[in-house]
């Protein structure tokens, strides 16, 4: 007679952390990252997998360094960055350069103080260098170009005084990054300015750069 087959016992299943769909655990481990930037913490793929609960391994199928994992932290804040862009020119005047051109720094400004560890990834190489990424590399180039068209509007209708142009556009650059820059580095306090007038003060610093280029 052949042999009783004994079935076997099955094996016992061991509950995981977490569980996630094939595009969820990118998403989780970049808002982990996120979150450790931050908090001023040091951002690593492991790091980051011990925030999002899951097993150390899980997420170097997605990142395999920590530059992977900041380079794509780095286009997710680009990408909300020239969302509030692009929603704020949408409601200003397409026949208004100069009022396209303050709303621009507005939401620049207004996302910066809203969003203070998404404006220090993007705006310094403390976390990874930004040249590498082809697409901030890009978006950076096309949000410049932008205010190129913007400004060269506002010329040829003669709403400028004369200048050049580029110093123009690098000078509202070095304004709206430099007051971000101070909010974030907790400066105003010390010139006077509360926590809940920054973003009013801040516009009216905007205005005022605005009548110091434009024609009377």
């Amino acid at each position: 007679m052949p042999a009783r087959q004994t079935s076997r016992p099955r094996a016992r299943q061991t509950p995981k952390a977490r569980s996630y769909h094939h595009g969820d655990l990118r998403r989780v481990l970049i808002d982990a990252a996120l979150q450790l930037a931050a908090e001023g913490a040091e951002v690593s793929v492991r790091e980051a997998a011990r925030r999002a609960a899951v097993s150390p391994g899980a997420p170097f199928r997605h990142f395999p360094n920590r530059d992977a994992l900041m380079a794509a932290v780095a286009g997710e804040a680009q990408r909300r960055f020239r969302g509030e862009i692009e929603l704020a020119l949408a409601d200003a005047p397409v026949a208004d350069p100069l009022g396209r051109f303050r709303a621009f720094g507005l939401a620049y400004l207004r996302w910066a103080m809203r969003n203070p560890a998404h404006f220090e990834i993007i705006s310094t190489g403390r976390y990874f260098a930004h040249g590498s990424s082809a697409e901030l590399t890009r978006d950076n180039a096309e949000l410049i170009a932008l205010t190129e068209r913007i400004l060269a509007e506002a010329a040829e209708q003669g709403l400028l005084r004369p200048a050049d142009l580029k110093r123009i556009q690098i000078a509202g650059r070095a304004l709206v990054y430099g007051l971000a820059r101070m909010n974030l580095d907790g400066h105003f306090p010390r010139w006077g300015v509360e926590e809940g007038e920054i973003e009013r003060m801040a516009e009216g610093v905007i205005d005022l750069f605005i009548a110091g280029i434009a024609k009377p």
